[in-house]
């Protein structure tokens, strides 16, 4: 398996990822970010978007264990609180574009779910209207919550002693497969 396509079959509930890294796969974007433990549970606490003050002190914290995973070479940690940097800022610009959070219309007032790989963004997204962008959506307190995290998420996701453990990481996984 690709180390770019993330393996959702695995049983995230007894995988310890810190004792057995090569079980995890990058993926997409912010794939597997609340099932990948024990990091989930180090950063979903830190994880807050709702105002300008909690976005700023969130961002800086996620960040501050990104660096401390980068500092014990620990890639998926250091990946992980890249996601949730990543997932900081996709939040934060979903509300500021929706207030309510729903990205799409209902018909007759239920959203009609479709089937979807987990790749392929919301299960509403097929079949549902998307709902038009808040008149404030480029300066309101969640668009600049949003720009704090993308602004952490880029300086974490172009760290160079990052890039360089997950090109190691990406390499070792790939030695490990083709030993199999």
């Amino acid at each position: 398996m690709s180390a770019y396509i993330f393996d959702y079959s695995l049983d995230f509930k007894t995988v310890d990822f810190k004792k057995s890294p090569y079980l995890y796969r990058i993926g997409k974007g912010e794939q597997g970010v609340l099932l990948v433990e024990p990091y989930k549970s180090e950063l979903l606490p830190l994880w807050k978007f709702k105002t300008v003050d909690l976005a700023q002190e969130s961002a800086e914290a996620i960040y501050r264990k990104f660096e401390e995973y980068v500092t014990e070479q620990d890639f998926v940690g250091a990946d992980m609180a890249r996601k949730f940097l990543q997932m900081g800022f996709t939040r934060a610009r979903r509300y500021a574009n929706h207030p309510t959070g729903r990205k799409y219309a209902t018909d007759n007032g239920t959203l009609t779910p479709a089937e979807y790989p987990y790749s392929q963004g919301s299960k509403y997204k097929a079949g549902n209207a998307p709902l038009a962008q808040a008149d404030d959506a480029l300066c309101n307190e969640k668009a600049q919550a949003a720009a704090i995290f993308k602004e952490y998420w880029f300086k974490a996701k172009d760290d160079e002693v990052y890039q360089k453990l997950k090109q190691e990481f990406v390499e070792k996984l790939k030695m490990k497969e083709s030993e199999r």
